[in-house]
């Protein structure tokens, strides 16, 4: 049996800080709808049995009834291939949601909160849909497969051995039981990062939505039987977040750095994040810096930099400097937040510039 096993696109996200950036929202919009034509086209191409959506496949805040019919005559494309559908946390099976009140095309089955089976003379498949944007218990511990001769497949969205109090909200699931269970193969939704070294498999989300997600973004193909598994990682985001350091210890102005990165080489399908290291020579302010920036792909400016002063040299001054930034000094050492201590340092760059 030939499968395609995708999760998390969230259709209609609405990219934030890309669509401050003119029409790249919309653009990164468009590329999501790219992406899931292309699944369907490799589905067509390749005699995909089974496709299966392991949730977060739209924004329910969000998505359009536009982007439903889209989504919905990609599937009529693909008669012959089932899309078994497992609603996620940002697209649960709710009243008003699409998946209850919209007619989607024959060959697409959605799971609801209770865990169903389809199957046919050698494949049971198992699959679970949220009913809320919270699930803490959705059954699974006490199902027992009722066929191990046949090849028995789950699709769930869920977080794999969830500790913390948040992930334990988004159907935490140890890793260890589901092993018992004696799947052939667990599709997996919610974990935005590829893994697929086992049969327990997050296909990463399919188009990437922002800088945390680095990397290629794509499908899982898969052939599988009772005695063997076969996997594929196929990529399917034509774009690609990316980061670039920039050293600005050599830098004495604000003006170099603004050359530097209207220098920088960038690709027509990269959203880029500069990220700003080393010790800075004058005050850096990342919202000012982005309004000089010419290339509209540069989305972000993280400044990571320190003073370059040297602090305890000039609290040994007797003047007022010295007072300044031994009194700061002690400010800085009493706190342990990351975002004070930031704010601590912006104050003595300014104030130390000002008594200058």
């Amino acid at each position: 049996m030939k499968f395609v096993h995708i999760a998390d696109i969230h259709f209609d996200s609405p990219f934030v800080n890309l669509s401050d950036k003119n029409i790249l929202g919309d653009l990164r919009r468009l590329q999501q709808r790219k992406v899931l034509k292309k699944v369907i086209e490799y589905s067509k191409k390749n005699d995909i049995d089974y496709l299966f959506i392991a949730g977060d496949l739209y924004e329910n805040k969000y998505v359009k009834l536009s982007t439903i019919e889209y989504m919905n005559n990609l599937f009529k494309e693909i008669p012959n291939t089932k899309i078994l559908i497992s609603p996620g946390n940002h697209d649960p099976y709710i009243k008003d949601s699409y998946y209850n009140k919209f007619k989607w095309n024959e060959n697409v089955k959605i799971f609801q909160a209770k865990i169903e089976k389809i199957e046919n003379e050698e494949i049971a498949i198992y699959g679970y849909g949220f009913d809320d944007f919270y699930c803490t218990d959705c059954g699974i511990d006490t199902l027992e497969i009722e066929d191990l001769n046949k090849i028995n497949i789950l699709v769930i969205h869920g977080t794999l051995d969830g500790a913390s109090i948040e992930e334990k909200q988004y159907n935490s699931m140890a890793r260890k039981m589901l092993q018992e269970k004696k799947f052939d193969y667990i599709a997996l939704g919610h974990i935005h990062k590829l893994d697929y070294s086992s049969n327990m498999v997050y296909p990463g989300s399919a188009a990437s939505l922002g800088f945390d997600e680095l990397g290629e973004h794509g499908m899982i193909v898969g052939e599988i039987t009772k005695e063997n598994l076969q996997l594929e990682f196929v990529a399917l985001d034509e774009e690609k977040f990316k980061e670039i350091e920039i050293d600005v210890t050599e830098v004495i102005a604000k003006e170099e750095l603004i050359e530097r990165i209207n220098q920088l080489e960038i690709q027509n399908n990269e959203y880029i994040k500069i990220i700003l290291v080393g010790s800075r020579n004058f005050e850096i302010n990342k919202y000012e810096l982005l309004k000089y920036i010419q290339n509209e792909r540069i989305i972000k400016i993280k400044d990571k930099t320190k003073i370059a002063y040297n602090l305890t040299k000039i609290a040994n001054e007797n003047t007022l400097k010295g007072l300044f930034a031994e009194e700061m000094l002690e400010k800085l050492e009493q706190t342990q937040e990351v975002e004070e201590k930031e704010l601590i340092e912006k104050a003595i760059e300014i104030g130390l510039e000002a008594l200058s």
